[in-house]
């Protein structure tokens, strides 16, 4: 593997000069704000956050006795103005690229031309470029969107236009742009001003990148200069983005032959040169590629200065002087201050400084790079840890002993859970989970597993969660079948469902609940009455121990349909019931939830009918008398001509009494 890095990576004149505002003024003992964030990398702010460096959104919320530096993409003239009238002591660190550009639509604009800005309307810098205009200014980022602009303007071509754009727009997408315009208006007057960095930044990452097999772009991921070197590279090979050296695509990268870096213009030198020994470390030849990389006075050179005093083998002991969310210091006895970066302080990539160390705690540490001429170390606990932690490793993958972990990132393919300080994976086939559930839900959580392969030249592991619950499973099993019995009751867990049935995890083992168990009313599908992951009580209706099989119910005793029929409706009740169903000798009703009874064809009138659909149709609602029931073979009879004759008794014993009285008359 040959690893070659564009000569112009990292950051730019403005962005460069900026950066150094601030730093300039701190030394100084200054307060200081920026208004917005001073550069689109967050290892950046989080460093200048922890030197006191406030971000502010507008003049006003300086604080009394700070100053505030404009970051170089600049404001607009109403922000300016803004911050004179408050009397904000500020720092204008606009990049004068960026600057021209201002006073070039300033002064178009004052002529009554109309402006146009080739470039991201939602970004800083063109928010910045707008705010001094006084005129008529349109924004697009692409050609099909100027085109647009032009179709809805309706504006003659002989309009007098300004054209310029954001300093870090697409090279190639600015020559489309600019056909457009040429064509549509005769006194257009174009200023290309895209900055020559991010001509030649963009020019040299399509070289590259049309050259290797794989690039990795450098640089945060808000910054619009950072991605359009992404959209340039990806067009031409396999590209991957990424803020830092933990975030590298190690296993895909190891299968490249030539890969190619570039960054951003707001990536400092020093995560280039992490992302570098990073990549040294996959690939033994990674430190003479570099030596052979072209890339002059670049960061090439900054890391074969960095790699000469590289020592693994020397271990250090050292007393914490201070912690930052970055990285935390550390006085080791020598004339070089020493660091430890976060991400070289535990394989935990979620962890926080202060939450593992504080003030005045000692540790042994292991020497990653001295550098004489920052007056610096680098340290890594996370590497001392494994290698005390592979041994441990090593032993348990031979006797098979169970390990402890915490799973801290859910990967392609699998977990990476940390014992001991070392990182093992774990293939989702051995993670324990269901097949097609996602992996998420372990992130943060304790687990055991065994080592169940070993890489001594890589220092690599593989584990498994499942070898371990399968051991588990086992010794409940076997307790679960010393006590179970019909009848017996238990909680699980609703592992999973099928169209005839839920299978529920009862500790152990598996046991099914058909369908026809999970109600005593009818359904269609057992998620109406159960989903996954659901807690139910259940009993046991059936034993398989040879075959190893658990048939449960989900059914309630009390809620039985029959029960409530015998106790609350019996022989001659009188009810109102609903037609669900028909045949040709009668109709089915339904009594109560559950139990549906049958009217005969001879029980629906008074009189003779050729078929039930002459009276009744599915869904009426009818009163019937229940004239039997078997409880056996769960038969109920109904009769609406029962109580027609029970009607018709009462009519005619009412009116044979009426006669009887008449007649005593």
């Amino acid at each position: 593997m040959k690893v070659k890095v564009a000569k112009s990576a990292g950051f730019c004149f403005g962005v460069n000069r900026a950066v150094n505002t601030v730093y300039g003024l701190l030394e100084k003992g200054r307060k200081v704000c920026t208004l917005g964030p001073i550069i689109h990398n967050p290892q950046t702010l989080a460093e200048l956050g922890a030197k006191g460096v406030r971000i502010v959104n507008s003049p006003a919320e300086t604080p009394k006795g700070a100053t505030l530096v404009i970051r170089s993409h600049g404001v607009s003239r109403a922000v300016l103005d803004e911050a004179v009238k408050c009397g904000a002591d500020f720092y204008d660190a606009t990049c004068p690229f960026v600057a021209k550009i201002q006073n070039i639509v300033a002064k178009a604009s004052a002529e009554g031309k109309i402006v146009f800005i080739a470039g991201d309307g939602c970004h800083p810098e063109v928010q910045g470029i707008k705010g001094h205009c006084a005129g008529r200014c349109e924004v697009f980022k692409n050609a099909c969107e100027l085109n647009n602009i032009i179709d809805k303007m309706h504006i003659s071509g002989d309009t007098p236009v300004c054209v310029v754009s954001q300093t870090t727009f697409n090279v190639g997408e600015w020559k489309n742009c600019l056909k457009i315009i040429k064509r549509v208006y005769t006194n257009a007057v174009i200023f290309d001003t895209i900055c020559n960095a991010t001509i030649i930044r963009q020019q040299e990452a399509a070289d590259l990148s049309r050259k290797c097999d794989a690039m990795v772009v450098i640089g945060g991921r808000q910054s619009s200069n950072t991605a359009k070197l992404f959209d340039i590279c990806r067009k031409n090979c396999s590209t991957y983005f990424v803020e830092n050296a933990d975030e590298l695509p190690l296993k895909a990268l190891q299968k490249a032959g030539l890969i190619g870096i570039t960054a951003g213009a707001s990536t400092p030198a020093s995560i280039i040169k992490e992302v570098l020994v990073t990549m040294s470390e996959i690939n033994s030849d990674a430190t003479q590629n570099q030596r052979e990389n072209p890339a002059d006075g670049s960061f090439a050179e900054m890391l074969e200065e960095s790699l000469k005093n590289l020592n693994t083998d020397e271990k250090v002991h050292g007393v914490v002087v201070g912690v930052t969310p970055t990285e935390v210091l550390v006085d080791v006895g020598r004339k070089q201050a020493g660091y430890v970066p976060a991400s070289e302080l535990s394989a935990d990539p979620n962890v926080r400084p202060e939450d593992v160390v504080k003030v005045g705690d000692e540790m042994d540490l292991l020497i990653m790079r001295t550098n004489d001429q920052e007056g610096t170390i680098m340290l890594s606990k996370k590497r001392l840890d494994a290698a005390k932690g592979w041994d441990t490793i090593v032993s348990a993958s031979e006797d098979q002993s169970v390990l402890d972990g915490v799973v801290t990132q859910v990967v392609k393919g699998g977990l990476i859970a940390v014992t001991n300080g070392v990182r093992v994976f774990i293939p989702a086939s051995r993670s324990g989970v269901s097949r097609g559930e996602p992996l998420d839900g372990m992130l943060k959580k304790d687990v055991k597993f065994r080592i169940i392969e070993v890489n001594r030249s890589r220092k690599r592991a593989v584990g498994s969660i499942r070898s371990v619950l399968k051991d588990e499973r086992k010794v409940l099993e076997e307790k679960f079948w010393e006590t179970a019995e019909v009848g017996k009751e238990y909680t699980g867990t609703v592992k999973s469902l099928t169209s005839y049935g839920a299978f529920v995890d009862l500790g152990g083992i598996d046991g099914m609940i058909h369908i026809s168990e999970l109600s005593w009313v009818r359904i269609k599908n057992p998620s109406e009455v159960v989903n996954v992951g659901d807690t139910v009580t259940v009993r046991i209706k059936a034993l398989d121990r040879e075959k190893g099989k658990v048939s449960l119910t989900y059914k309630k005793p009390e809620d039985d349909p029959w029960e409530i029929l015998k106790n609350t409706y019996p022989v001659g009740s009188k009810i109102e019931v609903k037609i669900v169903g028909m045949t040709s000798f009668g109709a089915f009703a339904q009594v109560i939830p559950g139990i549906d009874g049958l009217i005969h064809i001879s029980q629906i009138a008074d009189h003779r009918i050729e078929k039930p659909q002459d009276v009744l149709k599915i869904g009426d609602t009818v009163n019937v008398k229940i004239t039997e029931i078997d409880f056996d073979k769960h038969r109920v009879s109904l009769s609406m001509r029962a109580l027609l004759e029970d009607q018709e008794e009462t009519e005619n014993s009412a009116e044979h009494s009426g006669n009887a009285a008449d007649d005593g008359e």
